[in-house]
């Protein structure tokens, strides 16, 4: 091999990322601790840096109060969103919600890993969006609009989701509901809304008894997804900059392909 062509090969080589993964589950054996080790040890044998957010290690607090707030007045009202702004645009929120807003800004792909409870994350991970998304970080009055141009764009966001029913029982005839109406306010509310670019959710179906073929299975599937992390096509929701929407932010009449319906309708056509 010549200079030449060694050079050429490292121009192309794909820039190794960094990649935040949120592990929400109470039990270290369980198969969202072992899907959180598989993704942790595979993005890092490919060559990418992977931080790892534990929450129920951690501790996490998982409620939103004053205390998330030094900087608020213990003896005024407590407005969430105008204290959780000032304190963020002041340097003076709680240690540990600076510490994942750090992780966050730190990445270039975010994936949370999680059971389905009741239709959507566990409490403890919720907290942590609520707590870790604050105003004048994720979104606010002083930084880009929402929907497709907030402050985290550019980064890439992937849920890996376990349920324990059937994948036929999340599907367009299923009693559940599609997935991605079940996940929507994850997918559009949080990830697309702050900017991040979310991919079509990962899941593995029938959790709660897993034999070591399907687990087998399941990493495969899993390794396939994780290597286009960076490559796979994101959902493509409408930006609501754009043309799509009115000042109203309700989508334009005729926008959408004829019978559309539905969350249907904030996601624009594939490319």
């Amino acid at each position: 091999m010549n200079e030449a062509t060694s050079t050429s090969q490292q121009r192309h080589q794909p820039r190794p990322k960094k990649i935040l993964v949120v592990c929400a589950h109470p039990e270290p054996r369980s198969l969202n601790a072992a899907l959180t080790v598989f993704a942790v040890e595979h993005l890092r044998a490919a060559g990418h840096e992977v931080r790892v957010s534990d929450l129920y290690a951690m501790k996490w607090k998982a409620t939103v109060d004053a205390d998330d707030f030094p900087g608020h007045a213990a003896d005024r009202r407590l407005r969430v969103m105008a204290a959780s702004e000032q304190d963020t645009l002041s340097g003076r929120l709680s240690p540990d919600i600076a510490a994942e807003q750090e992780k966050v800004l730190w990445s270039d792909a975010v994936i949370l890993q999680f059971p389905m409870w009741w239709f959507s994350a566990p409490a403890i991970l919720k907290g942590w969006i609520d707590r870790v998304f604050t105003s004048g970080f994720a979104y606010g009055p002083a930084l880009p609009p929402p929907y497709g141009d907030g402050v985290l764009a550019g980064r890439r966001a992937l849920l890996s989701v376990t349920a324990g029913a059937r994948g036929s029982a999340f599907s367009d005839r299923g009693v559940h509901g599609r997935l991605s109406d079940v996940l929507h306010p994850l997918q559009h509310g949080l990830f697309w809304f702050t900017g991040m670019a979310p991919l079509e959710p990962f899941a593995v179906y029938e959790a709660n008894e897993l034999p070591a073929e399907r687990f087998a299975a399941a990493c495969e599937a899993y390794a396939r997804r994780l290597d286009g992390l960076f490559t796979d096509e994101p959902v493509p929701f409408r930006p609501l900059v754009g043309g799509d929407y009115g000042r109203d932010m309700r989508l334009l009449p005729g926008v959408e392909v004829p019978g559309t319906n539905g969350l249907d309708l904030h996601v624009g056509p594939r490319r």
